[in-house]
C-alpha cells in the first residue's frame, strides 16, 4: 500500500496487576496499539511519540520496530518513559493510574503521508497536545484524520473543559470513534445516537460507538440512520486494547475502500452509504474479536481475521 499512515500519541508501558494481586509489564498506550494494530494489518506506519532514553522506552522502540512501525527521530527525548499502572478486576477491565510526560516537538509529516491517527492522552495533555492540533490541521491539506478521544478523567482533569477539547478535535477529524465508557463521561444526558449526530454537525463524515460485548452502533454524515453490529468473539481473556484493535481494524478497512488516506477521501467519506462503510466496520470488529481471545493488547495480522 503507497499511503504512510501517522499515529500521532503516547506510547508507554503498562504495570498490570490482575484480580490476583500479580503484576506484569505490557507496552501500551492507545495510539501506540493502534499504530501496532495498523502496522500488523500491512500499512506502512509512521509513529510520533515522547519516550524516554531508558529501558523502557528502549522496550518500547524494539517492540514497534518489531511490528514494522517506523518511530519518528523526534520522538525520543523524554525524562523518563511514561507509565500507567492498570488494575483488573475479576472480570478482566481495566482501571489506571498514570505518571505521564508528554513534550511532543512539532510533528513534521513524511512525504506520502495521507492520513493521521490520534487519540486519548495524548490530546489533551500539554504542552505536547499543541503538537497534535498543528499535525491534523496540516494532514488535512493532503488527507484525512481519525479520532479515539480514550477518556482517561483520572489524568485529563476537568471533564468540561475536555468535552470542549474532544468537540475542537472532532471539528478537525474524519472518523470518530469513541466507547459507551467515554460517553457516559462526557455526554452523561444523552444517547450514543445523539452525540453521534453532534460529532456529525461538527464535521466528522463517521461516527461510531463502541458497545464493549454487545459491539458497536455507527452512522455516516450523509444519512441519519443508526446500525449496531455485534460483537464477533469466541472467548474473552481481557479486554485490553480491544478498543484499539478495533480502530486499528477500522482505519485499514477505510483506508483499503478509498473512504480514507488521500485528498478526495474527506469527499467521498462525507457521501459514502452505511453499505460502503460496512466491510471496514467488519474488519474493526474482527480485529478486536481476535484481541480479546489473548492477553494483553493482542494485533492480529490479516491471515488471523
Amino acid at each position: 500500500m503507497s499511503q504512510r499512515l501517522l499515529v500521532v500519541g503516547e506510547a508507554l508501558v503498562d504495570i498490570v496487576t490482575d484480580a490476583n494481586g500479580e503484576s506484569a509489564e505490557h507496552i501500551g498506550g492507545s495510539p501506540a496499539n493502534v499504530a501496532v494494530g495498523l502496522a500488523r494489518l500491512d500499512h506502512r506506519v509512521d509513529f510520533a511519540t515522547w519516550l524516554g532514553d531508558d529501558e523502557r522506552g528502549s522496550r518500547i522502540a524494539g517492540h514497534l520496530k518489531r511490528h514494522g512501525v517506523h518511530v519518528l527521530p523526534a520522538s525520543l527525548g523524554a525524562a523518563r518513559t511514561s507509565v500507567a499502572a492498570a488494575t483488573l478486576d475479576q472480570g478482566g477491565a481495566a482501571s489506571y493510574d498514570f505518571d505521564l510526560l508528554w513534550e511532543l516537538p512539532e510533528v513534521v509529516l513524511e512525504p506520502g503521508t495521507s492520513h493521521v491517527h490520534t487519540g486519548s492522552i495524548a490530546t489533551v495533555l500539554q504542552p505536547g497536545a499543541q503538537s497534535v492540533t498543528a499535525a491534523l490541521r496540516a494532514v488535512r491539506e493532503v488527507g484525512t484524520v481519525s479520532y479515539d478521544p480514550n477518556i482517561r478523567p483520572s489524568i485529563m482533569g476537568d471533564l468540561d473543559a475536555v468535552r470542549d477539547r474532544v468537540e475542537e478535535l472532532v471539528g478537525l477529524s474524519d472518523v470518530v470513534k469513541a466507547s459507551e465508557d467515554d460517553l457516559d463521561l462526557l455526554y452523561p444526558d444523552r444517547s450514543p445516537e445523539q452525540v453521534m449526530a453532534r460529532w456529525v454537525e461538527l464535521g466528522a463524515g463517521m461516527t461510531l460507538v463502541t458497545l464493549g460485548g454487545e459491539g458497536v452502533v455507527y452512522r455516516v454524515a450523509a444519512g441519519e440512520q443508526v446500525v449496531t453490529e455485534p460483537a464477533r468473539a469466541d472467548r474473552v481473556v481481557d479486554t485490553v486494547g480491544a478498543g484499539d484493535s478495533f480502530m486499528a481494524g477500522l482505519v485499514s478497512g477505510l483506508v483499503v475502500a478509498g473512504l480514507l488516506g488521500d485528498p478526495g477521501a474527506r469527499e467521498r467519506l462525507r457521501s459514502a452509504t452505511l453499505e460502503d462503510v460496512s466491510p471496514a466496520v467488519d474488519r474493526g470488529l474482527a480485529t478486536s474479536g481476535v484481541t480479546v481471545g489473548k492477553a494483553g493488547a493482542y494485533a492480529p495480522s490479516l491471515d488471523e481475521l
